[in-house]
């Protein structure tokens, strides 16, 4: 009956007298408990060595040591076993001591067995609902994070499921969203999560490369094939051999490169440039795009088989716009991270300046947050970003929602139907921003140059130009 009770709960007894050992040993094995006993410090400190327990019962005074130096063991061997603490010679000095050393309780003797077994049960309680809330806090880490990927919102709950679902297979992924959304987070989180991640992920970006290098780049070639060419050299697939490549900007790839991928991708094999040899390698294609590859197709610039082989499965990043459930959460990240590399004691946003945030457009999408809290961090004198650090890209034509979710422009537009002097509207826009620049950093030039993108001599002109002290 007790072992049902308390279902095989583990107790250390630590006590220099031995028939207090045995009293405890008796009554706690009725009780349904595991006894272990140890008649002094360093007998209990061998036990924690080699056995886990649920719980620590010791006297204070133990001849070699005290509980405390029990207390502080177990403490050091990261055990989060709760520890109650008994002794005949109760002080309320001994008492502050030991919950301040981490003890659980504190009892002096003599004590009342059902006090005593109260306390263990409610020390016990307490450790199973601590263990309950990290295990539902590990689960919940789980589900908003994958990888380096952070979201609550239903959209990115989604696409965490589609990763795990795709990731252990070899299929063909194509992820479209616009930029700065994090599509190579989602390839890496991708190939992390398959059989492939000892192997290499080798991210290609398919517009900065010349076009007259890409062949050589993507296939490799072998010595002597141009002018250049004085050894072998491996391209992107073999480089990525047993892993993953990932193609972004896959739309600009030109159309000779893409028949080659094609080929690539059918045969599993790869001709360098100068070979006569095609060389067989294993590779996962992930391609990423912030254009429509459908409208590419249409107007003749992609090719339609390649891209019905790219796209087998598809992974749509929605714009930070679309999942602002998601901004606190990576406003919060992105200080955390910014806050200790940089050294500054900046712990939180204001609710203000999440307010300020969640009506912000983010054109820029994740790239574009990560960047305006790194630079409020930088900027922040104080231990909390407010309104007035955030340095949102104003000097951008942006837009910010309104409380009842319309969008409205930051600068309203004139009626450029009836005439407009475009001069005088651009005038008006600088002197605005200047301002609110010299504002917000209590009109230091430097710091309001930064905040506007532009250098020191440029706000120096601007300023005399319109008088602005």
């Amino acid at each position: 009956m007790g072992e049902e009770k308390h279902g095989h709960k583990h107790i250390l007894v630590v006590d220099d007298e031995l028939s207090m050992r045995e009293f405890l040993e008796v009554m706690l094995t009725r009780e349904g408990y595991d006894v272990t006993v140890a008649e002094n410090g360093a007998a209990a400190l061998k036990c924690l060595d080699t056995t886990p327990y649920d719980l620590l019962l010791s006297d204070i005074r133990l001849g070699d040591m005290t509980g405390l130096d029990v207390l502080r063991a177990a403490k050091a061997k990261k055990s989060d076993a709760p520890v109650i603490l008994i002794s005949a010679y109760a002080t309320t000095e001994t008492a502050v001591q030991a919950m301040n050393a981490g003890a659980y309780d504190y009892l002096p003797k003599p004590f009342a067995n059902k006090e005593l077994l109260l306390t263990i049960r409610n020390a016990l309680t307490m450790r199973t609902l601590e263990e309950e809330r990290r295990a539902m806090a590990h689960t919940m880490e789980k589900k908003l994070r994958f990888g380096r990927i952070i979201g609550e919102s239903p959209e990115m709950q989604r696409i965490f499921e589609r990763i795990t679902q795709v990731a252990a297979t070899r299929t063909s992924v194509l992820i479209s969203g616009e930029s700065g959304t994090g599509k190579e987070l989602i390839a890496r989180a991708i190939h992390d999560a398959s059989p492939r991640a000892s192997k290499a992920f080798v991210v290609v970006n398919c517009g900065s490369i010349p076009e007259n290098l890409m062949e050589s780049a993507f296939f490799g070639h072998k010595r002597g094939s141009f002018t250049g060419a004085s050894t072998d050299q491996k391209g992107f697939f073999e480089a990525a051999d047993g892993g993953t490549v990932f193609l972004d900007e896959i739309s600009e790839l030109p159309l000779a490169l893409q028949v080659k991928l094609l080929r690539a991708l059918q045969e599993r094999k790869i001709l360098p440039v100068g070979g006569t040899q095609e060389v067989p390698v294993d590779f996962r294609i992930i391609s990423a795009t912030n254009r429509s590859l459908e409208e590419a197709v249409i107007v003749g610039k992609f090719r339609e088989d390649l891209f019905y082989r790219l796209n087998v499965i598809e992974i749509r990043l929605p714009p930070l716009r679309e999942r602002r459930e998601d901004l606190r959460m990576l406003a919060q990240h992105f200080l955390d991270k910014y806050a200790k590399e940089m050294g500054k004691d900046v712990t939180k946003l204001s609710s203000y300046a999440i307010d300020l945030l969640q009506r912000y457009d983010f054109p820029g999408n994740v790239r574009e947050l990560e960047n305006l809290i790194e630079r409020s961090v930088a900027l922040s004198s104080t231990n909390i970003i407010l309104p007035e650090s955030l340095s949102l890209s104003f000097h951008k034509r942006r837009k910010i929602h309104r409380e009842d979710g319309a969008a409205v422009d930051t600068e309203a537009m004139e009626d450029v139907a009836s005439g407009v002097q475009l001069d005088d509207i651009l005038e008006r826009i600088e002197r605005r921003y200047l301002e609110k620049a010299l504002d917000l950093t209590r009109g230091n030039k430097q710091k309001s140059a930064d905040l506007l993108g532009i250098t020191f001599r440029s706000i120096r002109y601007r300023l005399s130009k319109y008088n602005i002290e």
